[in-house]
C-alpha cells in the first residue's frame, strides 16, 4: 500500500518518472541493475560530484529529499531481494567507480556475501553526505582514502558476525536512525565496531565520543560484545 502513493507522487512531481535502476558490484562482484525509486535528476551521474551525493545536493529533487530521508527509495530493492540479487541484510552494493576505492584486500572478499538492502554501512554513513560536504578538498579523494577504507572494514566486519541476531539487530538498528539518526546506539550494541577515524570522531558529543572509544579499547583488550 505504501508504493502505490509514493508511485503515484513521483509521476506527478520531479522529471515524472517513477523508478531508477543501476548497475551496482554484487555476489562474488558480479554486476547487476538495483532499483529505487528516483530521487534525483536523470543526468545526475554527469552532473555535480557524479557517484557521490552532497548535502543539499541540487541534483535531488524535493521529494525525493523526503524518500531518501526516510529510506522509503530503497523499498523497490524488494524485487531485487525477490530474483536473489540481495538479501535484505548484507554489504551495500557499490557502483563500480565507488568499489574500485575500496583497497585491493577488500575488493577480493566483500561481495562473498551477496549484498543486503540494509546492513552495517547503512546504519554509520547515515550522515554520509554531510561528511563529504564538509570536506573543503577534492570530494572524490577524501572518499577514497578516509570513507572506503572505513566502510569497507566495517562491512568485513559484518561477515565475521553474520548470524540471525546480528541480523535482527540490523534491521532494528536501521529504523531506529530513522527516526533517532544521532542517538548512536549503534556504537553501544556493538562495540567492536573498527576504529572510527578522526574526522567522525570529531563530529560526535562528548558521550558519543567516549562510547567510541571504549569500543576501541575493548576490542584491543578482547572484551567485546558482540
Amino acid at each position: 500500500p505504501l508504493l502505490v502513493p509514493v508511485m503515484i507522487i513521483l509521476k506527478l512531481t520531479g522529471e515524472h518518472y517513477i523508478f531508477y535502476g543501476q548497475k551496482r558490484v554484487g555476489y562474488k562482484n558480479r554486476q547487476f541493475r538495483i532499483w529505487k525509486f528516483a530521487t534525483m535528476l536523470k543526468a545526475s551521474p554527469g552532473l555535480g560530484t557524479g557517484s557521490l551525493t552532497v548535502k543539499n545536493d541540487p541534483r535531488v529533487f524535493p521529494f525525493g529529499r523526503f524518500l531518501r530521508k526516510t529510506k522509503l527509495n530503497e523499498l523497490p530493492q524488494i524485487f531485487n531481494i525477490f530474483i536473489g540479487d540481495m538479501s535484505v541484510v548484507g554489504p551495500r552494493p557499490q557502483m563500480e567507480v565507488d568499489f574500485l576505492k575500496y583497497p585491493q584486500h577488500i575488493q577480493e572478499v566483500i561481495y562473498d556475501t551477496v549484498p543486503g538492502m540494509t546492513g552495517i554501512g547503512s546504519i554509520v554513513f547515515r550522515d554520509e553526505e554531510k561528511w563529504i560536504s564538509a570536506h573543503e578538498g577534492d570530494k572524490h579523494e577524501f572518499y577514497r582514502w578516509h570513507i572506503a577504507p572505513w566502510k569497507g572494514a566495517l562491512e568485513l566486519w559484518y561477515q565475521e558476525r553474520i548470524s540471525l541476531r546480528t541480523d535482527i539487530l540490523m534491521m532494528f538498528l536501521t529504523a531506529w536512525v530513522i527516526f533517532f539518526p544521532h542517538s548512536g546506539l549503534v556504537y553501544k550494541i556493538f562495540r567492536d565496531l573498527p576504529p572510527a577515524p578522526e574526522f567522525f570522531r570529531l563530529t560526535l558529543n562528548q558521550e558519543l565520543r567516549d562510547v567510541v572509544t571504549a569500543g576501541k579499547q575493548e576490542k584491543r583488550t578482547g572484551k567485546a560484545a558482540v
